[in-house]
């Protein structure tokens, strides 16, 4: 991939030898090109921050999950525990009541580790929510990204054919491309 302030800098750099002809259109085309490129770099700086915040918090959602797993293994051997000092216990003899005492422990750190368990699988729900919301955007800022660099390309053929059309279908794109950057964040579809 090209990072997107070289190549916005590129861009101006060559609107900038165009604007020397001295021609109004061209001058006009120029800015175009140099202003479309701007607002391409930073959406592609955007999808790049955007992309990589996606990764992050998948990653948290898979340590959460790690979590919560090891909170059930925990749940699970409390339950067993439990289950072996109540049987114990029911059995009777000398020792009977300290093996109820250490049955309703084990059950009081079962409810525990249940909580536990149950809080981390929300973080992991949370955290899984966060990616898909940034991976959302990166997708619409990539596809931001792309109008805007075929808007830039169609406002060079402006300068070569000095057909007003292309200009104008460039300027098109251009609008468009920056609305999807601002739907990315507003959430809207």
């Amino acid at each position: 991939m090209s990072d997107p302030a070289l190549t916005a800098h590129e861009h101006t750099e060559h609107a900038e030898h165009a604007a020397h002809a001295n021609d109004p259109f061209v001058s006009r085309v120029s800015i175009t090109i140099a202003a479309l490129a701007v607002i391409a770099a930073a959406a592609g700086s955007l999808e790049t921050y955007e992309s990589a915040s996606a990764i992050i918090e998948a990653n948290k959602a898979v340590l959460s999950q790690d979590k919560a797993t090891d909170e059930w293994n925990l749940y699970q051997a409390r339950s067993l525990k439990k289950n072996m000092f109540s049987i114990a216990a029911d059995t009777g003899g000398p020792k009977a009541a300290a093996y109820k005492t250490k049955a309703d422990a084990e059950g009081a750190g079962q409810q525990e580790a249940f909580n536990e368990a149950k809080a981390l699988e929300g973080e992991r729900e949370h955290d899984l929510a966060l990616s898909d919301t940034h991976e959302k955007r990166h997708h619409r800022l990539g596809i931001a990204a792309t109008l805007l660099e075929i808007g830039i390309a169609i406002s060079t053929i402006a300068i070569i054919t000095k057909k007003r059309w292309s200009w104008i279908g460039a300027v098109s794109l251009g609008i468009v491309g920056s609305v999807v950057v601002g739907l990315a964040y507003l959430g809207v579809g």
